[in-house]
């Protein structure tokens, strides 16, 4: 809901009425602002420590109640009541009651349908049980003031900001200069609505810390005044973030009514978080201790530097059996919230096995899901371009591409009449530029005769010619307790004909950690190999190919 709301004064929100405020003679009310003292938990978890942490202390007890609160937004229906009747608002916590008063201090129930986290009580003498009247005392907190505050305010001028104060003011009640508003708000609350009602003027605050602005945005929330809430929005995303205020900020549209006025401000932590965390293997620890926002934000980065997805995978679930150890919860959380962070068409087979017999997931989750990145991986590289382009707009990528520190292969494994298995490596353009003038980037391992192998491309210096070239490698994990005999052969697709055209032929007995390779796969300069008309390079993509084969 848009609080800039108003039929007939739409047009004059942004104008400042500062000369305004609290002048009697621009207004037709007066509002009583009574100052009661915080509660204990107030006390203990109120706004007017410096840290957000305390805010978000009080936060987390207002957000268990706002969802309750607000289960209706229809207009509401405002009794006309005689002049001098005052009208009586409780801003409190713990009772947020609106209530209209008589002389004699009788008011009942009425209307079902009231402005968010307030009830409305009136009398109508008559009605039978429905009429029976309460002291208002049981409406209204108990608290005793500690202090009273008077400020003159012009219905119009609210009424122009707030749906809340449009439908207290527009609903059939007569104007009297007599009539007052009381609001009864707890001590630390004061500096934020008073914050706020000066922002309904004047469209400006003089607020600057975080927590003041926390504040004057969740009064604003309850008031519906959402310009606030984007103004505050804005100062807070132009104030240095943390990843302690940035977490705090993904929280807050399920505290607020109004959440799409927030929503800039959750933007700009998410994107904050998946800076800070970037390389997940500096922050393994810090990212196990996220909430769950938190690691939302992280793993939905496209730019997340991993070493691959089955990395990804293994953290998710790690922080899962962390936070979740009862597995029916586990489970519920994995597939609701987590499952949609894993990129599995870019996981090795050999994760997806683990994957599909984990107990944690769901097995018909983890079979449908599987068989999607299979048939992923079986497209033509053409194919999964389109559609990683087609998932540009959704909120999670699970077709797109991480940067990750091992490329992901496609692989053809045979077992007769011979073990051999065929690998293919896509390298883009600026990948290959970025390993100028020694870099290298290596492949996921993939296995042969049940032995892990990778492939490695560098920029070398060509020992002869004293020129940079670009190689390509093949090398065996350091695991093998036994030689392995492999005829190899590696292969590179050409803008002339489209196809794989073979560059280098050999064989090698592996033992673990070793590797063997061509210093100058292309047998030309780096600068001819990275040129705009460069045979190796089909629409800005590098094919590699690789067949290795066990010898008998």
């Amino acid at each position: 809901m848009d609080s800039d709301f108003s039929p007939n004064y739409g047009s004059g929100t942004e104008s400042d009425f500062g000369f305004a405020f609290n002048d009697s003679n621009f207004s037709d009310r007066i509002l009583t602002i009574e100052i009661v003292p915080d509660s204990k938990s107030d006390g203990e978890e109120g706004c007017s420590s410096s840290s957000v942490v305390d805010w978000d202390r009080k936060r987390k007890r207002r957000r268990r109640r706002r969802r309750e609160e607000i289960k209706k937004e229809n207009d509401v229906d405002v009794l006309t009541q005689p002049e001098g009747e005052v009208l009586k608002c409780n801003m409190l916590d713990t009772e947020d009651v609106l209530a209209y008063e008589n002389q004699d201090e009788e008011v009942v129930a009425m209307a079902e349908d009231s402005p968010p986290g307030v009830e409305m009580t009136t009398d109508h003498p008559g009605d039978g049980e429905a009429s029976k009247s309460i002291d208002s005392s049981t409406n209204m907190n108990s608290a005793i003031a500690l202090r009273v505050r008077t400020v003159h305010i012009s219905s119009p001028i609210l009424a122009a900001k707030s749906p809340f104060f449009y439908k207290l003011f527009s609903n059939g009640m007569r104007e009297s200069e007599q009539r007052h508003v009381t609001v009864q708000v707890h001590a630390s609350e004061e500096a934020a609505f008073m914050d706020l009602l000066n922002f309904m003027y004047t469209n400006t605050l003089f607020t600057i810390t975080p927590t003041a602005l926390l504040d004057v945005l969740m009064a604003a929330d309850k008031f519906e005044v959402a310009s606030c809430m984007r103004h505050c929005s804005r100062l807070l995303r132009n104030l240095p973030m943390t990843c302690e205020s940035a977490l705090l900020y993904l929280d807050l549209p399920s505290s607020v009514l109004i959440a799409d006025a927030v929503l800039p401000l959750t933007d700009a932590a998410k994107q904050f978080l998946a800076a800070h965390f970037k390389d997940i293997t500096k922050f393994q620890e810090e990212v196990l201790n996220l909430p769950i926002a938190g690691i939302e934000a992280v793993f939905s980065n496209d730019d997340l530097q991993v070493a691959s997805e089955d990395a990804v995978y293994d953290c998710v679930l790690k922080w899962a059996r962390i936070h979740f150890p009862n597995l029916e919860e586990r489970r519920e959380i994995l597939s609701s919230h987590l499952c949609r962070l894993i990129r599995f068409p870019y996981m090795t087979c050999r994760k997806l096995k683990k994957f599909l017999t984990c107990n944690d997931f769901d097995p018909e989750l983890a079979s449908k899901v599987v068989l999607d990145a299979l048939f992923f991986k079986a497209e033509a590289p053409y194919r999964q371009r389109v559609l990683a382009d087609e998932e540009g707009n959704a909120s999670h990528h699970c077709f797109v591409e991480r940067a990750y520190k091992y490329r992901p292969l496609k692989v053809v494994e045979f077992e007769l009449p011979r073990q051999q298995c065929i690998v293919y490596l896509d390298l883009k353009r600026e990948e290959c530029n970025n390993l100028f003038p020694s870099g290298r980037v290596y492949s996921q391992a993939f296995h042969l005769g049940g032995q892990g192998f990778f492939l490695s491309a560098h920029c070398n210096l060509d020992q002869q010619s004293s020129f940079h070239c670009f190689g390509l490698f093949l090398g065996m994990q350091e695991k093998a307790s036994v030689s392995f005999a492999v005829d190899y052969e590696f292969a590179a697709g050409t803008k002339l004909t489209e196809e794989y055209v073979s560059k280098y032929k050999g064989n090698y007995t592996f033992t673990g950690g070793k590797a063997v390779g061509y210093r100058n796969l292309f047998g030309i300069p780096w600068t001819a190999f990275m040129a705009e008309d460069s045979l190796y390079f089909i629409n800005g993509i590098l094919h590699l190919r690789a067949e290795l084969t066990i010898r008998q």
